[in-house]
């Protein structure tokens, strides 16, 4: 059984940066795939970022939207990923859940486990 937790999140000025932690334990080598992903107010859940590390190389995805603005990234001693999220938008402001799978992909539905989720809110 896999638990992920979130942690990183909170209020911050427009243009300002965060960095997101997704932190796994009882992790298992099925589910070498995580996911960042967000649901606004009234908006359905969508695709960040994920990574999936294979062969030593880390194969990752973003979605438009952050593209050149946000940084996946994974410390395996950790078991932990990070999402490096700079230049930030009030458009950015949600709800930022990490989840765990078997490939990289966008698409919530590719994936078994979620984390909490953790709030970011960017205000000025």
């Amino acid at each position: 059984q896999l638990h992920l937790v979130e942690s990183g999140g909170g209020l911050v000025r427009p243009g300002r940066s965060l960095r997101l932690s997704c932190a796994a334990s009882g992790f298992t080598l099925d589910y070498d795939a995580i996911g960042w992903f967000r649901q606004a107010p009234g908006k359905e859940r969508e695709g960040v970022s994920c990574i999936r590390s294979s062969g030593g190389i880390n194969y990752v995805d973003y979605g438009d939207s952050v593209k050149g603005r946000f940084t996946i990234s994974r410390d395996n001693a950790k078991n932990t990923v990070y999402l490096q999220m700079n230049s930030l938008k009030p458009e950015d402001t949600a709800v930022y859940y990490c989840a765990a799978g078997r490939d990289c992909s966008l698409h919530l539905n590719e994936y078994d486990y979620w984390g909490q989720g953790t709030q970011v809110t960017v205000s000025s």
